[in-house]
């Protein structure tokens, strides 16, 4: 269990500075409690108690760094609410050494191909999954070496059979793969076989009760670079235990949960594993195994995990600059609206389908929407006039015409006295921008 605020209060150093970030040390001390505090804020702390209070500032979910850049754990909160969620669920897409090499290449072809620009920002497969269902550990290798050497994705080596993870890891311990499994018959092997390989592995146990004796005997081995498997494989069993694990780590500071989780779809049926792969996204599941690599299968998981990912409190935005859409001329219109995403890609759809080669000018209004920006005073006239301004436009365009959202019409007339622009009300919705233009052009 962690320490309470009153326990590390009384090992600060009790200058109430303000320095950490907080008014006072006791405040201080009730965050580090919670989870929300860093011991390193505090620059007046001394080297003992540093030391003791080292697991009280410790994220109560450890986070695991694995293949490329793949972060996963390190979360202190149950709900986005209170807290940003901070290391997106990471996605592997399983490949069998049961497939033979032809069908190997064209599963890593297809897994390579799963790169998405969706609102402005880039989604791609995390990595891949090499499953030992041969039993042959020289298959095994040869598959692992074939994966490895075709991709730079992160890559999860999985085999419970300890011959089969020494036969494949060494040749690409370098790339600090996420092995596994350590089960209780096995652990002792595979576990200081990671520790020597300097690599992550799975512990993986029927259950939870099953998981912490487990996850006990294993730490007593000098280790701790952990992932959790439950063993549960139908969807209503791993909900309830990747809830109970993130409540017993986050709520209750039981440290031999608080690692990372991984979760396997079971599904055979495309639509139904990505529906299945949803739930481990949205409650907990810090990695998600799946068979599918269909692309209209994984960009809706995709984007929900982009959504849950997401600051609630920051929207996603575009950069407030000068945009250009289509072969832009002299004679381009000129639009206006804000850098939330959602709006500016909303207008830009529009203006591509107009087939008219057109200009959007986003105002940064901290990705705010239109109304909601005009109403909170980051859609102003002024603000708008510095932007065309800077922005280069009348370099660009041998006119002097702008189009402003319909919804913002009362600010027309303000907005071309400071401008010097000739300034359109247009649609008050996006979907009307086509008409409009063309109507305009007439």
């Amino acid at each position: 269990m962690g320490l309470t605020g009153l326990e590390i209060y009384k090992q600060l150093p009790k200058k109430n500075c303000g320095e950490c970030g907080t008014p006072t040390c006791l405040a201080f001390a009730m965050a580090l409690a919670s989870g929300k505090g860093s011991l390193e804020a505090c620059p007046y702390v001394t080297d003992d108690a540093r030391e003791n209070l080292a697991s009280a500032s410790a994220p109560p979910i450890k986070a695991i760094k694995f293949g490329n850049e793949s972060v996963i754990g390190d979360e202190t909160v149950l709900f986005r609410h209170d807290k940003t969620f901070y290391h997106p669920t990471t996605l592997l897409i399983q490949v069998s050494d049961m497939l033979d090499d032809s069908e190997i290449e064209a599963k890593i072809e297809e897994i390579e191909g799963l790169e998405f620009d969706r609102v402005g920002l880039h989604y791609s497969v995390d990595g891949i999954a090499i499953v030992n269902e041969s039993g042959d550990p020289d298959r095994f290798s040869k598959v692992v070496e074939k994966v490895a050497s075709a991709t730079q994705r992160s890559l999860l080596i999985l085999s419970e059979n300890p011959d089969a993870l020494k036969a494949a890891v060494p040749g690409i311990a370098s790339r600090k793969p996420l092995i596994g499994s350590a089960t209780l018959s096995n652990y002792e092997v595979v576990v200081n076989f990671a520790k020597e390989q300097n690599v992550p592995v799975i512990l993986k146990a029927d259950g939870l009760e099953a998981l912490n004796e487990l996850v006990e005997s294993a730490q007593k081995l000098g280790y701790k670079e952990f992932v959790l498997d439950a063993g549960s494989r139908s969807t209503y069993e791993t909900l309830a235990n990747l809830t109970h694990l993130r409540r017993l780590a986050i709520k209750k500071k039981y440290r031999p949960f608080g690692y990372p989780v991984i979760a396997f779809t079971a599904k055979n049926e495309p639509l139904d594993e990505i529906a299945e792969a949803s739930v481990y996204v949205a409650k907990y599941a810090s990695a998600v195994v799946l068979k599918t690599s269909g692309k209209a299968h994984i960009l809706p998981l995709m984007a929900l995990r982009q959504n849950l990912y997401t600051d609630p409190q920051k929207p996603i935005q575009v950069e407030p600059t000068l945009h250009a859409v289509g072969d832009v001329n002299e004679n381009s219109p000129v639009y206006v609206t804000t850098n939330f995403s959602l709006t500016y890609y909303s207008v830009e759809g529009e203006v591509e389908s107009s087939k008219i080669p057109s200009y959007i000018l986003p105002i940064d209004t901290d990705g705010t929407s239109v109304l909601t920006a005009y109403a909170a005073g980051k859609f102003e006239p002024e603000k708008i006039a510095d932007a065309l301004a800077s922005s280069g436009v009348a370099e660009k365009v041998n006119h002097r015409n702008l189009i402003i959202p319909g919804a913002v019409a009362v600010i027309s007339g303000k907005l071309q006295e400071k401008s010097s622009w000739k300034v359109f009300v247009g649609p008050r919705e996006s979907s009307g921008i086509i008409s409009f233009v063309k109507a305009l052009q007439d």
